[in-house]
């Protein structure tokens, strides 16, 4: 290992540290938002999660926070259909925005068409919101319904970073496959960070990492 390598080793070990305090103090759920009017006042930085229904984000957060149920999680595809907020530390320091899932095949036109509206004038309006994180389940891959939501990300501005959930789910040569296609599709995208985050809430794996980058998009 050269010494920059070192030295991004040793950021990044800084990092994790950093990250694994903040989230072991407070984090607490502050409220639904069903409008753009009852979103909090737009003074600390917010990190959104993005993903199809059933992706596993609320099993993401609740291993991010180190919680077992801040984010209630349901079999259900589709029951959160609002802006959900968590801040993060004492004072606040961050917010975590649970977006609404997406791919809801049974749902009906109109909640699609609120769905839509709500996400994308979130995305295009919030000031304050400095990375969102596009998780995407291990054992599909990058589905139509997720390219969507990259171009509608790509669309508002906005950077994102790509997440791979439930990685403990497949083979590692699936996984490794999967891994690459998903990188080839991030790269394709204006607004995707370059690298992404490979993770499984049940064995706590590439969770520390994630926390970092939710902390370092903060501050950026």
């Amino acid at each position: 290992m050269n010494a920059e390598d070192e030295q991004a080793a040793e950021l990044q070990a800084e990092m994790i540290e950093q990250a694994r305090l903040l989230f072991a103090g407070r984090v607490e759920f502050i409220k639904s938002a069903p409008a753009l009017k009852f979103l909090p006042d737009p003074d600390v930085p917010e990190i959104a999660f993005a993903g199809r229904s059933n992706v596993g984000k609320s099993s993401l957060l609740n291993a991010l926070t180190g919680r077992k149920s801040i984010a209630r999680t349901s079999v259900t595809p589709g029951r959160t259909q609002e802006l959900n907020y968590f801040e993060v530390g004492e004072p606040t320091r961050l917010r975590l925005v649970d977006m609404p899932g997406y791919g809801f095949a049974k749902a009906p036109p109109k909640v699609v068409e609120n769905w839509r509206r709500l996400v994308r004038d979130f995305l295009r309006g919030r000031v304050v919101l400095k990375r969102t994180l596009l998780l995407i389940d291990s054992r599909h891959g990058v589905k139509p319904v997720d390219e969507d939501m990259m171009q509608m990300l790509d669309e508002a501005g906005v950077g994102y970073r790509v997440v791979l959930t439930k990685a403990d789910k497949i083979k590692a040569s699936e996984l490794e496959a999967v891994t690459a296609a998903t990188i080839a599709a991030a790269r394709k995208r204006t607004a995707a960070y370059p690298e992404i985050l490979v993770t499984s809430s049940e064995k706590k794996m590439g969770i520390e990492e994630l926390r970092a980058a939710v902390l370092q998009d903060s501050l950026g």
